[in-house]
């Protein structure tokens, strides 16, 4: 399919990649925030700063080609950060975590309920990268459908 200029109009799903990419340069640009702002030890800015690094390419290749490659790598990396923020979470408690070696996070009232926002935050990553994966996953599934229909 072309459209009036004679570009080629990409014949696969558009609205899906660009908020799989969206979401993931929004996590990208949270870790860039979180290492700039010294919440942590300099070598945790350091470290999520090359995971920045690391997802712009897959940004990249999900916005314009939703590469699976790229969708794949998304998804692993997406779940590896449930995985070591729920081990934050569990470990500390479910007071959140100590950040730049001081004192864990003070605790908020929220429904009712005194939760840290230490474990507030946490969760809230959690639900970022879950849907990642599921959008990214989800993603994967449908091109591999379009493939099998069209073959």
């Amino acid at each position: 399919m072309t459209t009036m200029a004679g570009r080629v109009r990409v014949s696969g799903p558009v609205l899906h990649p660009r908020i799989c990419a969206a979401l993931t340069a929004v996590s990208c640009l949270v870790h860039l925030w979180l290492a700039a702002t010294g919440h942590h030890q300099a070598w945790l800015g350091i470290l999520m700063i090359g995971l920045a690094a690391v997802c712009v390419p897959c940004t990249v290749h999900i916005w314009r080609h939703s590469r699976v490659g790229a969708l794949h790598q998304v998804t692993i990396s997406a779940l590896a950060m449930v995985g070591l923020h729920a081990v934050l979470l569990l470990g500390t408690g479910g007071s959140g975590h100590a950040h730049g070696g001081g004192p864990a996070s003070n605790a908020v009232v929220s429904s009712g309920t005194v939760v840290s926002s230490g474990a507030a935050g946490l969760l809230l990553v959690i639900g970022l990268e879950i849907t990642t994966a599921l959008l990214a996953a989800t993603l994967v599934a449908r091109l591999r459908r379009r493939v099998a229909v069209v073959s």
